[in-house]
């Protein structure tokens, strides 16, 4: 099994800045992918970014040149650095790990951390 822990989340002004981390534990693989996601009142949950176990990165449209993801394998972490923010970029962040072992995919997410950003 795998836990993910987030941390980071809370209320800003928009143009502020925060960052998100996620530290994974349990039975981790090195193919991995790591990945924020976000999910606003009465809206499904989107893709914010992904970063693969080697660096490759994956941005939404929406956060491109605003946020950054980063990850330390070392500590099976992953990190969100968001900055300029939206009042549109309040949601629950959601941490994602998706790891394959043979043919079997597994997905696992985090328990979800609030981001408001006040206009």
């Amino acid at each position: 099994q795998v836990q993910l822990v987030e941390s980071g989340g809370g209320l800003v002004q928009a143009g502020g800045s925060l960052r998100l981390s996620c530290a994974a534990s349990g039975s981790i693989f090195s193919l991995n992918t790591m990945g924020w996601y976000r999910q606003a009142p009465g809206k499904q949950r989107d893709l914010v970014a992904t970063i693969t176990f080697g660096g490759s990165t994956n941005y939404a449209d929406s956060v491109k040149g605003r946020f950054t993801i980063s990850r330390d394998n070392a500590k099976n972490t992953v990190y969100l650095r968001m900055n300029s923010l939206k009042p549109e970029d309040t949601a629950v962040y959601y941490c994602n790990l998706d790891q394959r072992l043979l043919s079997t995919i597994y997905n696992y997410w985090g328990q979800g951390t609030q981001v408001t950003v006040s206009s």
